[in-house]
């Protein structure tokens, strides 16, 4: 049976090699142990990198994990990498993309109802994405499609789970205010997120 230092130290190879965020789930099945004992593992490592103040972190984001940078590096990250061309997301899109996140999950109509416009285009673009997903069908008449957010939306935007999320009381207040796009309620991270073209 494998130590926790030599489980400790796959786990770290994992997700070095995986790249995208890898579910505590799939590496609980993978070392056939309890998901808690997983988490654990994780959570060890992730405390193991801050105390030594690696330049590298592992961040937890809805009981997944994902190798990154220290946050405190980003000034010379920034310095060495050739900048890249940055596509905003559109106010439109930021303003369904908060309505899917706070009332989730939520149907098109719905959507549609709080901004007062139709929002086909932008469901469309958000989903390519990978911000937004269909999670199922509403039982309402037609049983139109349920929208909810993904994990690459909590990564993109740095959140661990949506209890992160700020509290908002009425979202469709702040969505149709005249300025959500600069509102200093929000943080830069989620008013401003830059998603690479690609």
């Amino acid at each position: 049976m494998p130590t926790n230092k030599n489980i400790k130290s796959a786990l770290e190879s994992l997700i070095f090699v995986w790249g995208d965020p890898l579910e505590a789930k799939v590496a609980a099945e993978l070392f056939n142990l309890p998901l808690v004992d997983i988490l654990s593992y994780f959570r060890e490592l992730i405390g193991d990198y801050e105390e030594r103040g690696s330049g590298l972190r592992i961040r937890e984001m809805d009981k997944s994990f994902q190798l990154c940078t220290n946050p405190e590096n980003d000034d010379y990250i920034q310095r060495l990498c050739t900048p890249v061309k940055e596509k905003r997301l559109t106010q439109a899109a930021l303003e369904v993309l908060a309505v899917i996140a706070y009332r989730q999950p939520v149907t098109k109509g719905e959507i549609d109802s709080i901004r007062g416009v139709k929002s086909d285009r932008v469901l469309e673009g958000l989903t390519r994405k990978e911000l937004i997903l269909e999670c199922g069908r509403s039982n309402a008449i037609g049983r139109p499609i349920l929208y909810g957010t993904t994990s690459n939306f909590l990564a993109q935007f740095g959140f661990e789970t949506l209890d992160d999320l700020p509290q908002i009381e009425d979202i469709g207040t702040i969505v149709l205010s005249d300025n959500f796009l600069g509102a200093d309620e929000l943080t830069t991270q989620q008013i401003e997120i830059s998603l690479n073209e690609g």
